[in-house]
């Protein structure tokens, strides 16, 4: 395996607290398709393209995919990425995914998350189908021309392969715990 999880790899499992102070492992989920995706609270980034991931999910929820969004920040190196912010963030916004603490960060180096947002699109066997971005232009989706996330989920939901199973995550890098904030593992690298 290379630093990322690659296609074919069965999903890592998980048991992490939600912003309802429930925990969650990955097995709780039991949607045909699942997508798991590492984010934060103050990317641009992210903010700039939760919309459009909000729009994707309200699609694709009721044909069989459940989203878990997954916050791996170190909130010493970004406070307004803690859980408290967390939980404020999700009951402002309301949006339709779970949205898991990574406290300890295990869970974003088992599945070698390099950006928010980092996607991970997972078949009925929680086998990795899709990793990447989500959209080509996060941080301005009016310049948008392409959503591999949706694009992505439209071939796995309609039975075909996924006609581009991988691209470069575009955001911040996972700010991790008592390193600099631009800092990435040595291995880290772009997918394609």
């Amino acid at each position: 395996m290379g630093y990322t999880l690659g296609l074919g790899e069965k999903a890592p499992y998980f048991r992490l607290k939600g912003t309802d102070g429930k925990e969650y492992s990955i097995d709780d989920f039991k949607s045909k398709y699942l997508v798991v995706f590492f984010t934060c609270n103050h990317c641009p980034y992210v903010l700039g393209s939760d919309e459009v991931t909000r729009k994707t999910a309200e699609k694709f929820i009721p044909l069989g995919v459940t989203f878990v969004g997954i916050n791996s920040n170190s909130p010493n190196t970004y406070p307004e990425d803690s859980y408290e912010n967390m939980v404020k963030r999700i009951e402002q916004y309301k949006f339709p995914w779970y949205y898991l603490h990574d406290a300890t960060q295990d869970i974003a180096r088992a599945y070698g998350a390099l950006r928010t947002p980092h996607f991970y699109v997972f078949d009925e066997n929680r086998k990795l189908v899709y990793t990447g971005r989500g959209v080509d232009s996060p941080r301005d989706v009016s310049k948008m021309t392409v959503n591999d996330l949706e694009n992505a989920l439209t071939d796995l939901v309609e039975g075909r392969p996924i006609r581009v199973p991988i691209t470069n995550p575009i955001g911040c890098n996972i700010k991790w715990e008592g390193k600099d904030p631009k800092w990435m593992p040595a291995e880290a690298c772009d997918l394609v």
